[in-house]
């Protein structure tokens, strides 16, 4: 029975004997900082791609990483060994997020981390990772918000005569931007289309019916403006 055990044991010995409180205690954190991150993940993802299989990779990829740095820290051969066998391994998958990206580096770093044994370091960047993505999420940083509505409509007067329109729409809007104005020959008037950053956005409708009534509008339509972040 001993030998059993001896040879059992005999191959994690490399150039010191491992220990095994401390290989215990870093898969465990791995696993915990892992299900912290794909939490965070979860909460703060807005893409439109959701895939529930990365979200469990995140969970389970710092272990993965931790086993591999604690195999290969007391054994060299065995470490050119795994290098030649994730040379013929190829692992390949499109991330069609860019943050996506900077998850997947998060957890490869705390499995590194705790799988040296740096347990500190592990939970002190998974705690600062964690609360920067909820600070980006929160805050939406980065997004940008230049108009609230863009409205279409027909003006039928000479363009000259415009200056009831543009009264009414600096009175509603802090910008009014017309960023289209069509017209050519044989056809009465001018389409504009105009970019609008409201005042107050509740009073949409109001703008909308103080246009209709103006003498030479027709046909005002309007849509609601996209932020121009991706999503």
């Amino acid at each position: 029975m001993s030998d059993w055990f001896t040879t059992f044991f005999s191959g994690d010995y490399g150039s010191a004997p491992p220990n095994w409180p401390a290989m215990l205690l870093g898969l465990l954190l791995a696993f915990a900082c892992g299900q912290i991150i794909a939490w965070v993940y979860m909460l703060t993802h807005s893409g439109l791609s959701y895939s529930r299989s990365f979200v469990n990779a995140l969970i389970i990829m710092p272990s993965i990483v931790c086993l591999v740095m604690m195999i290969l820290s007391n054994n060299l051969v065995t470490a050119f060994g795994m290098m030649a066998v994730f040379a013929i391994v190829r692992f390949r998958n499109i991330l069609r997020d860019t943050l996506d990206t900077a998850y997947v580096l998060t957890v490869i770093v705390i499995g590194m981390a705790t799988g040296t044994q740096k347990f500190a370091s592990a939970i002190l960047g998974c705690a600062l990772v964690s609360m920067a993505m909820l600070y980006l999420w929160y805050t939406a940083f980065g997004s940008r918000h230049r108009y609230d509505l863009i409205v279409n409509m027909h003006w039928a007067r000479s363009i000259k005569e415009m200056d009831d329109l543009r009264r009414i729409l600096y009175r509603h809007s802090w910008k009014a931007h017309l960023a289209s104005q069509r017209s050519h020959e044989g056809y009465e008037g001018t389409d504009l289309s105009y970019r609008i950053l409201m005042r107050d956005s509740k009073r949409v409708e109001d703008l909308l019916t103080e246009l209709r009534e103006i003498n030479g509008v027709s046909r005002v339509t309007s849509m609601l403006a996209e932020d121009e972040s991706e999503l």
